[in-house]
């Protein structure tokens, strides 16, 4: 007897394995009685946060609780479970055959595409293994016609989507593991989305998985600032605006290789929101200033721009083996180009109607640049964010582009 079928101490003749429950040969009870079954789990009361979800799970017998009454909502989920859980619910075609119990549900995902060969071996050990949230967002963004050939943007689709939302304000844990709890309501997400429902869309999360494929939240953030005709990208193939940001030139190394600077994100901070979860990496927010290019004006504070966004370049310097021919500093020089002032004498005068670069005790001591929400004129260039070598000589000088955009000019 499969092993699977002996941990539920039932026989495999006529049963159905699903997720921790085993349906008789006349498949799951009614949706009324299923649902009764669900209000009466003792570990998942009206207050759990997924209470509506496994209810309508068990109402449409796709999960099941145990036989002592509890649904145990934060148990694991093997790779298997969850396959089979989502084929289920998504009443995919599931054709007998011999061997593994798993291996039915497991050809009709990938005769769906929910599965590919590359995303882990087809084997028991592999099926048998605890899944991801990541390996999880991976088949619930295929399972609503998501594609991509990235590996690590699979988060970002099914967080963009609604599938997915954080486990904390910023958090996304692509390598948590995966609970009959969350399982359930990631399904449910599926099986709404996939009816033409909007989902609740977690912008934090978002943010933090656009990090997580290609290193900036710009695009999540401050979509408005970052706007071109389609026609730019799709003309250089690309699928959306996104994929316009340079992710291979995050590492900058000079010509004559004695120094290299790494961009680890780009991170843009929304400053009139409190919540935003990346305010911690500019410290006191308090003792920050922006510089107006006078030297002799030191009281422009920043907590006084709160209609603004903050561009904070986490980054380091790698190596610097000529210390006279480069600017040794612990983090990468760049620029940002394209957001402009309409009137240049009152930025000098005080007035933030331009990018300009945050500093706390002396320009140049924070990696961060500041721009209003409003106000700024592109001009005559593009929008631009570069990388590049601190140095004045001009034989010596590199720039590379993170970013080049038309803009809406």
């Amino acid at each position: 007897m499969n092993k699977n079928w002996k941990k539920w101490g039932v026989s495999l003749l006529g049963a159905v394995f699903v997720a921790g429950a085993v349906w008789g040969s006349s498949a799951a009870p009614s949706a009324k009685a299923a649902t009764s079954q669900a209000s009466q789990f003792t570990d998942v009361k009206s207050t759990h946060w997924a209470y509506s979800a496994v209810q309508q799970g068990v109402a449409k017998g796709y999960v099941d609780g145990y036989t002592n009454g509890t649904f145990k909502p934060d148990a694991s989920v093997t790779r298997a479970e969850f396959v089979k859980m989502v084929v289920a619910a998504m009443k995919l075609d599931v054709k007998e055959t011999s061997g593994k119990w798993y291996i039915p549900y497991v050809d009709a995902a990938t005769n769906k595409g929910l599965y590919e060969a590359n995303d882990f071996a087809n084997a028991e050990a592999a099926w048998n293994k605890v899944m991801t949230r990541d390996e999880m967002a991976r088949v619930a963004a295929r399972a609503i016609g998501e594609t991509s050939k990235e590996d690590d943007k699979w988060m970002y689709l099914a967080s963009k989507t609604g599938l997915i939302q954080g486990v904390g304000k910023g958090q996304i844990a692509p390598e948590g593991l995966t609970t009959r709890a969350q399982a359930v309501v990631i399904i449910e997400r599926i099986l709404s989305k996939s009816a033409g429902q909007d989902l609740n869309v977690d912008r934090y999360a978002v943010g933090a998985a656009e990090i997580l494929w290609h290193g900036t939240n710009i695009f999540t953030v401050m979509p408005e600032k970052f706007a071109t005709p389609e026609s730019d990208w799709k003309n250089k193939g690309k699928s959306s605006v996104e994929e316009m940001w340079n992710e291979k030139a995050m590492t900058l190394t000079s010509n004559d290789g004695l120094y290299q600077s790494k961009l680890d994100a780009l991170v843009a901070i929304d400053m009139a929101d409190p919540n935003d979860p990346n305010r911690a990496l500019l410290g006191d927010i308090n003792t920050l200033k922006w510089f107006n290019n006078n030297y002799n004006v030191k009281n422009l504070m920043v907590k006084n721009q709160k209609d603004t966004y903050v561009l904070y370049f986490k980054s380091t310097q790698v190596f610097n083996k000529d210390k006279t021919k480069y600017l040794n500093k612990p983090f990468a020089q760049f620029e940002v180009r394209g957001f402009n002032s309409p009137d240049i004498k009152e930025f000098f005068a005080g007035t933030l109607n331009k990018t300009a670069r945050v500093y706390r005790n002396e320009v140049g001591d924070v990696p961060a640049t500041i721009l209003p929400k409003r106000g700024t004129v592109q001009g005559l260039s593009d929008i631009l964010i570069m990388l590049q070598t601190p140095t004045d000589a001009k034989n010596l000088y590199k720039e590379v582009d993170l970013l080049r955009m038309r803009g809406l000019n």
